[in-house]
């Protein structure tokens, strides 16, 4: 992680906008616009992989259909490409801009964030990354807490994106998210 976090992301913002590429602001700094006390030690973006390959010392490291990996001054960026039609409509419908660092950056809604990290589980629980699990879904608790969101509309996107046995999957950890929250006044207010 380079030495100055905030720096190293104002350069990197200034590129993305001076190689004109469209460009979606996700996981960890996206979410701290809608709920405290994430934090994050990496940035990333929804973008096409061809106008990533045009931002000046953004260094792609490795990279499948879906996703790719790079490095931008030691700060860890990741990819998640357009070439996922689920990631596509993601960047096209439920983007939001903020101003950071001197910047109007594009920034996933709080309903897109909710897509994203319950498109991951599945994959995330296959691989038994069970610390990435508890955080997604940790994420996720915050962000419908936090955030008004229409849940079907979240399951309308991920329908044609997971099977079905997923997305019944995810219904039911949904459900469980939605029963934890519900448990919030357990010890009296």
């Amino acid at each position: 992680m380079p030495d100055d976090l905030e720096a190293t992301v104002d350069l990197l913002l200034s590129g993305l906008e001076a190689s004109d590429v469209a460009y979606l602001l996700v996981g960890g700094l996206a979410l701290l616009r809608y709920v405290a006390g994430r934090n994050t030690e990496d940035i990333d973006l929804v973008v096409k992989l061809a106008d990533a390959h045009r931002v000046p010392e953004l260094q792609i490291v490795r990279h499948d259909r879906d996703f790719a990996q790079a490095s931008f001054h030691g700060l860890t960026v990741d990819l998640l490409l357009t070439s996922n039609a689920l990631f596509e409509r993601v960047r096209r419908r439920y983007a939001d801009a903020m101003d950071y660092l001197g910047h109007r950056v594009p920034i996933a809604t709080a309903t897109g964030l909710v897509v994203l990290k319950l498109y991951a589980l599945p994959s995330l629980y296959r691989q038994g990354d069970h610390a990435k699990v508890q955080l997604y879904e940790g994420d996720i608790a915050m962000l419908l807490q936090a955030q008004p969101i229409d849940i079907e509309i979240v399951f309308a996107e991920l329908a044609g994106a997971v099977s079905a046995t997923d997305l019944a999957e995810l219904r039911a950890i949904h459900g469980e998210i939605v029963a934890r929250l519900g448990r919030g006044d357990r010890f009296g207010v």
